[in-house]
């Protein structure tokens, strides 16, 4: 708790925290720019429709509309669908971009949180004066601190807009639901907190270990991407299985069964690397 305590205040007083803020700001506001044209691109196109229908039908057509939009982001959920149709589409949209990206964020965000000390061998100075599992724990765990407070200010900041832009979206409806999105940012991101923890163990230089962190998340993304190709009889089906970004579907699955797998699935990832990691800061020559 010391370490954390300490590199936290450490890397809050850091201008790169304010770097790290405003990229993913920025990011998050032209996904949401392009989204937003996007749809009202689609609403003026459908007014000019149904120009001279009853409002019965255009009302009924628009939330066909909707629903198809919702089944294509949920997979065709009717679970997820019913749970999220109070939601702005632009809210979802935008969450499922930036959950795609998010791993590439988190690898900038902390590549260098052991390598950094191991590099300029500073790294032995903590370890004389703690064990070297409380500091990987501290520092991983002041990482995703870190990570929980800045993905809390844009996903405010996302329901914020989207309570303005649409008053049917209530107060009380608004923050159950960024409490929900807020919850599902941070159970994905733990893992990947910990992938990059592990590529930070592996390397002495922070370069090497930000460019080994980027081609696992790539060997991961396409790990998922042909076995979900390979549908369910193909051959290299199972390894969609091996890659976590396979159980994002039911993060904000209203079922607890269904939250509560994929909630187990990150864990386990988070753990697999997080003892791999220590594993290979235990046995390095510091």
């Amino acid at each position: 708790m010391v370490i954390w305590s300490a590199e936290l205040r450490r890397a809050v007083r850091s201008g790169r925290t304010v770097v790290l803020l405003g990229l993913y700001s920025m990011f998050s506001a032209l996904v949401l720019l392009v989204v937003g044209w996007i749809a009202g691109e689609i609403r003026s196109a459908v007014a000019k429709q149904l120009e001279g229908a009853d409002a019965s039908a255009s009302e009924q057509f628009n939330e066909e509309m909707r629903k198809g939009v919702l089944g294509f982001l949920t997979s065709n959920d009717s679970a997820m669908i019913e749970a999220l149709e109070q939601v702005p589409l632009e809210v979802l949209a935008v969450f499922k971009i930036t959950l795609f990206f998010l791993p590439a964020y988190i690898a900038l965000m902390g590549f260098d949180q052991i390598s950094g000390e191991v590099g300029p061998r500073s790294m032995r100075y903590l370890t004389v004066r703690a064990r070297r599992s409380s500091v990987l724990l501290g520092k991983f765990l002041t990482q995703a601190t870190l990570l929980l407070g800045l993905v809390l200010i844009i996903d405010l900041a996302i329901f914020v807009y989207a309570r303005v832009a649409n008053p049917d979206f209530g107060f009380a409806t608004m923050a159950l639901n960024l409490l929900k999105f807020w919850l599902a940012a941070i159970v994905f991101s733990l893992a990947y907190v910990a992938l990059t923890t592990l590529c930070s163990s592996l390397f002495r230089s922070p370069a090497v270990s930000l460019v080994f962190n980027f081609i696992l998340l790539f060997v991961f993304w396409l790990m998922d991407t042909i076995g979900r190709a390979s549908g369910d009889t193909g051959s290299l089906r199972f390894l969609r299985y091996l890659s976590p970004s396979y159980y994002a579907g039911d993060l904000l699955h209203p079922g607890l069964a269904q939250f509560g797998a994929s909630g187990a699935a990150y864990a386990g990832f988070a753990l697999v690397f997080l003892v791999a990691a220590y594993g290979i800061l235990r046995a390095r020559d510091l």
